[in-house]
């Protein structure tokens, strides 16, 4: 799919909002009782081109609630499309009353207050009753916290970058603290407080369920729109939330669900992710969707529900390349299948689709906590994010670098990525990570995805299993979900080690308790992969798996036809065919078969010469679309038939 067309009418909306003489809204404050009789400071924006009573978009937020609203946005919401809007600040929180502790007083507990604005929003005569929320960040956790409340006059929200399940989700990555941005986050909010409470409860406890909602997916009856960044720090809870609430959401959440997932950072305004910048790819084209969401859900009208698939997203690929596989926009009715694919770790640093033999060299490192890896772009929040070359720790020697042959065809991956990991360590607890990359044939690596686990909790987050010293184990390690498009000349990479500081909090390699460590130790971290103890990198393959070649170059034999990569690949829309034809062969056809070798398309290329490109749409012969697949690019002369996959994402 393109990315989603300009919209004429949100463009005309904005530029008056911008020009307009008129202030066309006025603004009040008021503190809005909870249950507990604690007031909440709250903002009230309402129009004055029309009169009440209007549908409300709300925003719920810990940060100044007078910065929250954009003057342009608000003009337009509110001039133009006639909502009022109401931005509140959460608990303890600036001028709200009551004690901040950080979204526990937002849910399901025995403090409700986002239920309770939204019934103090239903009695006052300026709200026609219907209601919707709004908002990024701890905006949008404020939102998941709400809907799981469920309050009668929800009606719908819109989520942008944030988490569902804020233990998994923001504290703790498998165990490990994810020390920058929580640290880094409390301390630069006024919330310091909280750094010693989180670090006095490492593990899930159930107090941890109230900021959990997954743990309350059957109570959500409302439609969320879902919007993310494959490099977000929050982007897996997005997702689990989206397929949660999909699949076993309340009446009114359940199939009502859709999902946006560009290749953004946290700040998803931002035009570049990391070091890269991916064409087609603004997050601003998506202001139109969002206000359709609201207009559909919370006014009466006769216009159709906004013509969009459940799950849209972007698949990444050569940055460099926008013509390449990859880099563009994909939609479908469902979460995209996909077949968990094994790349084993070899010896010599090889990372192959093969079994590794009976006896393959276990790697070894030795990790130092006073000496940690330092952290090189990720999903990160207040350090440098996104994706980043890696080829300065990659030299370290507390580093293991596995890497495939260069790839003679695409790969496409997406869905979730982990590293299946056979190792042990002579300490009784300490740290793993795992980083992929995508290689650029200039010697880039480019982090696409990266994650880690502390020892103690492989088997669970809510106990601790140490580890015996010398003895193996087998660890897993999620580096979340993403969708990548591997191009053909680049390598496949994942990087092995025991630290990504300070992304994440490092491990001592003492075993006590966390943050009350006195002292720490190196530790001698052995990976193993022979055949029966396969290390592998395991990834969400989307169609067929291509051979980890090293490439040989395109040029055909002498006086015959050759067969070029199709672009893009995979597609959604049309994909171009490109065949050379030498002036000695003047009768070439070219025709796509599908999977059981059934004749779909055909051209006669008689009488052409040079490089002849070649555009398919995914229709047949008869001009039928054809479905979502894998399908064969056949170019036959009297030597030799070329073939090329091609996978086609309707």
């Amino acid at each position: 799919m393109a990315n989603p067309k300009p919209q004429p009418l949100l463009f005309l909306l904005l530029f008056f909002a911008l020009f307009s003489p008129v202030m066309a809204y006025t603004v009040r404050s008021e503190m809005v009782p909870m249950r507990d009789n604690i007031r909440l400071a709250t903002d009230i924006y309402q129009p004055v081109t029309s009169k009440p009573p209007w549908p409300v978009i709300l925003l719920r937020t810990p940060y100044n609630k007078s910065s929250a609203m954009d003057p342009t946005v608000a003009l337009l919401v509110c001039n133009f499309m006639h909502y009022a809007i109401v931005v509140q600040n959460t608990r303890g929180r600036y001028q709200s009353e009551g004690i901040d502790s950080l979204y526990f007083s937002d849910g399901w507990g025995v403090i409700q207050d986002g239920f309770d604005t939204v019934s103090w929003l239903e009695t006052q005569s300026w709200c026609n009753g219907r209601i919707g929320t709004w908002g990024a960040s701890a905006l949008g956790i404020t939102q998941y916290l709400l809907a799981g409340s469920a309050p009668p006059g929800l009606d719908c929200c819109v989520v942008m970058v944030a988490a569902s399940n804020l233990y998994e989700d923001a504290l703790f990555y498998d165990g490990v603290y994810r020390e920058s941005m929580v640290d880094g986050w409390l301390g630069g909010n006024q919330a310091g407080h909280l750094i010693d409470f989180f670090s006095e409860h490492p593990m899930y406890e159930p107090m941890y369920d109230r900021l959990n909602l997954m743990t309350r997916l059957n109570a959500v009856q409302v439609p969320v729109l879902h919007v993310g960044g494959w490099h977000d720090i929050f982007i897996q809870g997005q997702i689990n939330a989206f397929q949660g609430l999909q699949e076993q959401g309340g009446a009114g959440a359940r199939g009502r669900q859709k999902i946006v997932i560009g290749p953004w950072e946290h700040d998803i305004a931002k035009d570049t992710c990391g070091e890269l910048r991916f064409p087609n790819s603004s997050s601003l084209s998506w202001l139109g969707v969002m206000l359709d969401w609201f207009d559909f859900y919370l006014k009466d009208t006769d216009e159709p529900q906004p013509d969009m698939p459940a799950v849209r997203y972007y698949l990444m690929g050569d940055a460099d390349s926008p013509g390449g596989p990859g880099n563009r926009w994909i939609q479908s009715d469902t979460w995209p299948p996909y077949t968990s694919v094994p790349f084993y770790f070899h010896s010599e640093g090889l990372l192959s689709l093969a079994i590794p033999p009976e006896q393959d060299s276990p790697d070894a490192f030795v990790f130092d906590p006073e000496d940690p890896v330092p952290t090189a772009g990720g999903r990160n929040l207040n350090i440098p994010a996104g994706s980043r070359d890696q080829r300065s720790v990659e030299e370290r020697e507390d580093v293991l670098v596995y890497t495939t042959e260069p790839l003679m065809d695409s790969l496409v991956i997406t869905g979730p990525v982990y590293v299946t990991l056979f190792a042990c360590s002579d300490a009784t607890d300490t740290d793993f990570t795992a980083k992929l990359c995508d290689v650029y044939p200039d010697g880039r690596s480019m982090l696409v995805a990266d994650g880690a686990v502390r020892a103690r909790h492989r088997n669970s987050l809510s106990e601790e299993n140490f580890l015996n010293p010398g003895e193996i184990a087998e660890f897993t390690i999620d580096l979340w979900s993403t969708a990548l498009a591997f191009a053909p000349g680049h390598c496949i990479r994942v990087d092995i080690s025991s630290s990504n500081s300070p992304r994440f909090a490092v491990n001592p390699n003492t075993g006590e308790p966390f943050r009350k460590e006195t002292s720490s130790r190196i530790a001698n971290q052995t990976v193993f992969h022979d055949a029966g103890m396969a290390s592998a990198l395991m990834l969400p393959v989307v169609g067929t798996v291509p051979a980890c070649v090293e490439i040989t170059g395109t040029s055909a034999m002498p006086g015959c036809a050759a067969l070029l990569p199709c672009s893009p690949n995979p597609f959604n829309g049309t994909t171009a065919i490109s065949v050379r034809i030498p002036a000695a062969v003047n009768r070439t056809r070219l025709h796509i078969v599908d999977i059981r070798g059934r004749l779909v398309k055909s051209w006669h290329l008689s009488d052409r010469t040079g490089e002849v490109r070649l555009l398919w749409n995914g229709e047949d012969n008869e001009g039928r679309e054809v479905p979502s697949g894998v399908y064969i690019v056949c170019l036959p002369d009297e030597l030799k038939q070329r073939t090329q996959k091609v996978i086609l994402l309707q």
